[in-house]
């Protein structure tokens, strides 16, 4: 697109499907990298990316020729073919949805330190209660019966 200038930075959270404790740590940097080439592949900057067994976080300098389900589907939908072919969680399922939040350029680097701590924030805080923190700070409307679907028993 000639002519189009854009500076949108954007940071995606979202869950194993069940909040299930999934993603190990033996290979959770190879998901970080199959993901990166996902993004990569779609023209975006990856910035940062961190996941926790339970949830991933990806902060991206966006273009604008895609729009953000497009992307995010194709990542959880490449990401979880990738698991399952290579032999690392046979039962993996991203959760639907996805939280989507954008910042300035002055805040980049703090978000980026954010997620690359994402170890030492969690020993303090559950993934639910810094997303449910996250969406009240952005001011964004939710139904609590659809922020994560609980395992059916």
């Amino acid at each position: 697109m000639a002519n189009t200038y854009t500076q949108v930075h954007i940071q995606f959270v979202f869950a194993v499907k069940y909040r299930k404790a999934l993603i190990a740590k033996e290979w959770k940097d190879k998901l970080h990298q199959y993901i990166t080439g996902i993004i990569q592949s779609n023209q975006h900057k990856m910035l940062c990316i961190n996941s926790m067994p339970d949830h991933i976080h990806i902060f991206i300098g966006m273009r604008p020729t895609q729009s953000m389900s497009s992307l995010i589907q194709n990542v959880k939908t490449e990401s979880s073919k990738w698991i399952k072919e290579q032999k690392l969680c046979s039962d993996f399922a991203w959760q639907e949805g996805y939280g989507a939040f954008s910042y300035s350029k002055s805040h980049v680097s703090n978000v980026i330190r954010y997620i690359e701590k994402q170890e030492q924030h969690h020993s303090k805080k559950a993934f639910l209660e810094e997303y449910l923190e996250m969406l009240k700070a952005f001011e964004v409307e939710y139904d609590p019966r659809y922020i994560f679907i609980e395992p059916i028993l």
